[in-house]
């Protein structure tokens, strides 16, 4: 039996299917070509764009850097600015704490400096209730506080509203300067009319004093004896010291330019002995006069140089309640080629304290509670007027020596 015979495909079938195949795999290849094509020019698109976008946000950093640098530098400035403030910056917070101090607040007010960490300061009860007081928007408030010793402040306040957190500002200022001088503004105008008013009594006093020294003078020569003779002189006493204070207060409160004229040294220092010696008496005071200044003439207003003398007589006689000596030299001097008179005062008091030498010419300074403090400072004051000047030298116990010098004219020796 033969085998069937099989009959092979015709050709031109099996070249339409392969022209198939390479027509679809052409196609997708092509497809593919296309695809990978706009898929390349996608990403090469889409590097362009993330270039710029990186390129957009390195300019957005570099601005932001520059803008934190410059809110920075703003800061700084401010912060400076704040700390170098003559008054005091305070923010105080709704939880009552202290978010801003500047050096100033802290050292008006006492605060201690910001803990570290950055925590915030809570503020003390007494300034709590300080800071209470202080209404916004009502002006300055003047205070007294301190604990190293009164200082005077002024403090303002204003409130920040809520949606800006509410906190309150505090501006503080050292007033104590201008309290200073506003009391001593005040305590100048009292001086000042209390000058006026003694000057008036003093002008008022003087007239009728002199009438009364004329008439005792007249009764100590009029041969009175014994205990009249004694009441008489305790009288003249009396009223040249109280001459001598008035004197004093028109000296030193009106302090008129003196009338300078030719006048012998000598004859003066005499005049102080015999004007003197009833208050030597009545102190038991034994005066001594050992000077060389007879003939000597200086250029002087005769009265307000006397009154220089009285008034250093009058304080050694005060020295020496119990008695003692009274003894006024004087010769002539040079200093610096310049002829001058030198007159010296001296007494056997107690002598003036250390503390107090520094301070006896000042006017008002005494430490007797009944003075007024004026003797010493007409002293000075009248001597400056002659181009002289007054020196002291004193220990406690061993007496007091005052020294005045004036300056003679050329060619007196």
């Amino acid at each position: 039996m033969s085998s069937p015979q099989i009959s092979p495909l015709p050709v031109s079938l099996d070249s339409a299917a392969v022209s198939l195949e390479e027509r679809t795999l052409v196609r997708a290849f092509s497809l593919f070509t296309d695809a990978a094509a706009s898929l390349e020019r996608s990403y090469f698109r889409l590097q362009g764009e993330l270039a710029g976008m990186r390129h957009e946000l390195e300019e957005r950093n570099r601005d932001l850097a520059h803008s934190l640098e410059q809110n920075h530098r703003m800061r700084r400035h401010l912060d400076r600015i704040l700390e170098s403030l003559p008054c005091g910056v305070l923010e105080v917070e709704a939880g009552e704490r202290v978010s801003i101090a500047n050096p100033e607040a802290r050292r008006l007010l006492g605060l201690a400096p910001a803990p570290a960490g950055g925590s915030r300061r809570t503020v003390p009860e007494w300034m709590r209730q300080l800071l209470e007081q202080i209404e916004a928007s009502a002006g300055e408030t003047e205070c007294l506080c301190g604990e190293s010793g009164p200082q005077w402040i002024a403090i303002r306040r204003a409130q920040l509203p809520e949606a800006e957190g509410g906190s309150s500002i505090f501006i503080v200022r050292d007033i104590s300067e201008a309290k200073q001088i506003e009391q001593e503004r005040a305590q100048l105008g009292r001086r000042q009319a209390l000058a006026e008013m003694s000057t008036l009594l003093a002008h008022e006093i003087r007239n009728p004093l002199g009438s009364l020294e004329l008439f005792a003078g007249l009764l100590a020569g009029a041969g009175l004896a014994g205990e009249p003779q004694q009441w008489v002189d305790r009288v003249r006493a009396g009223l040249r010291t109280l001459s001598a204070t008035v004197n004093n207060v028109l000296h030193f409160h009106s302090q008129p330019q003196p009338q300078l004229a030719p006048a012998d040294l000598g004859q003066m220092l005499g005049a102080l002995e015999e004007f003197t010696r009833p208050l030597a008496e009545q102190a038991g005071v034994r005066v001594e006069l050992a000077h060389h200044l007879n003939g000597i003439i200086i250029s002087a207003d005769r009265h307000r140089v006397e009154q220089v003398l009285l008034n250093l007589a009058l304080n050694a006689f005060r020295a020496m309640p119990r008695g003692g000596t009274l003894i006024i030299s004087g010769a002539t001097a040079m200093r610096s080629a310049a002829a001058v008179a030198r007159v010296e005062v001296s007494d056997t008091g107690g002598g003036i304290a250390s503390e107090h030498l520094a301070r006896i010419f000042d006017p008002g300074f005494t430490t007797r509670p009944d003075g007024p403090g004026l003797g010493l400072a007409v002293c000075k004051t009248i001597m400056e007027q002659h181009g002289g000047s007054i020196s002291v030298i004193s220990q406690p116990g061993g007496g007091a020596c005052f020294a005045l010098e004036f300056p003679l004219p050329a060619g007196e020796r």
